[in-house]
């Protein structure tokens, strides 16, 4: 245990250290200060289903676990710091924020420790939301989930909450979080290195930094087990695939449709605006006598993995996205 927390308070002091400034990405020149704030909110609900945060410093939980990246990195988290996939850091449904859990892989005994900072998931079946940095380090990126287990580290989230109520940012909470590790006889981590950009590369020995973002809309991202495709070029065609066609394709192929439009700028406008979450495309078909064009992202092969991309997108902004099988 001695290890696993000296090890735990090394990434996560790395993590936190980069948190204090992150350069705008609107070619603006000035650091910003994304300092987030202590809070545990007001019940709510998503899908009919209602959520109660409430604050805890012993939580136990068991289910599956997620992962979100692309569409969602830089921008603001729940409790208002920004969000970088590159950082160990965690969404979670009813948990305060900021707070520490570690979370373990169940299917192959890896495990890592994460600050909760973000509402979600609100996929089926979800408890947490994992950062791409998180995911890639229990081995689930190809997968998109695995089963999981949550261990709130009860000390840890104590620490993080007092500093976080006295107003001091993610900087502040690694000074803690090395305060604590040192008075329980552990070795204090080396000074975090300094900030940069996200573009920047990572020193060799270090994880990788902690950035933070401006308030999002409501709903959630995208996770993807692959990189991001490429953002689409102005010289971009249309691209139109058939209702008929599209039948044509192996059985069990499900989609996310996020919107019907009944002209074609208008779905390839919102079909650029989501290239980056998938593979993209506009189906044209007739309702009612006219012509309509469909937007959505896949195939998938399972009804379950076209839920987690569609829960991400309705909380990016898209309501309308939903689960098709054309």
């Amino acid at each position: 245990m001695v290890v696993f927390r000296v090890c735990f308070v090394l990434l996560l002091a790395a993590s936190l250290g980069a948190c204090g400034s992150h350069k705008g990405g609107g070619g603006g020149g000035g650091a910003s200060l994304s300092r987030g704030m202590y809070k545990v909110g007001n019940p709510y609900k998503i899908d009919g289903v209602t959520y109660v945060p409430q604050e805890e410093f012993n939580h136990v939980e068991t289910g599956v676990a997620s992962w979100y990246g692309p569409g969602f990195h830089s921008k603001a988290t729940a409790n208002g710091e920004q969000y970088n996939q590159e950082d160990h850091t965690a969404a979670h449904r009813t948990l305060q924020m900021p707070s520490v859990v570690r979370v373990t892989n169940l299917d192959n005994g890896r495990s890592t420790v994460v600050r909760v900072n973000d509402r979600g998931p609100y996929a089926r079946n979800r408890i947490i939301d994992l950062s791409r940095a998180a995911a890639t380090e229990l081995d689930m990126l190809r997968n998109g989930t695995a089963r999981v287990r949550i261990d709130q580290l009860s000390a840890e989230s104590q620490t993080v909450k007092q500093v976080a109520l006295g107003g001091g940012g993610p900087s502040e909470q690694q000074a803690a979080l090395v305060q604590l590790a040192a008075g329980r006889g552990q070795a204090p981590t080396a000074p975090a290195p300094a900030p940069m950009p996200a573009a920047a590369p990572m020193p060799a020995a270090s994880p990788p930094p902690f950035q933070q973002a401006a308030p999002p809309p409501p709903q959630e991202v995208f996770v993807r087990a692959e990189p991001p495709r490429a953002a689409p070029t102005a010289a971009r065609g249309p691209t139109i695939a058939s209702i008929a066609s599209a039948s044509t394709q192996s059985g069990g192929s499900f989609y996310v449709q996020t919107g019907a439009f009944s002209t074609m700028n208008n779905a390839t406008r919102q079909r650029d605006l989501i290239s980056s979450y998938g593979s993209t495309d506009i189906f044209q078909a007739s309702s009612g006598g006219h012509e309509v064009y469909r937007v959505r992202v896949g195939p998938y092969t399972t009804q379950d993995a076209a839920g987690i991309v569609a829960d991400r997108l309705r909380r990016s902004g898209y309501g309308e996205a939903r689960v098709v099988t054309d």
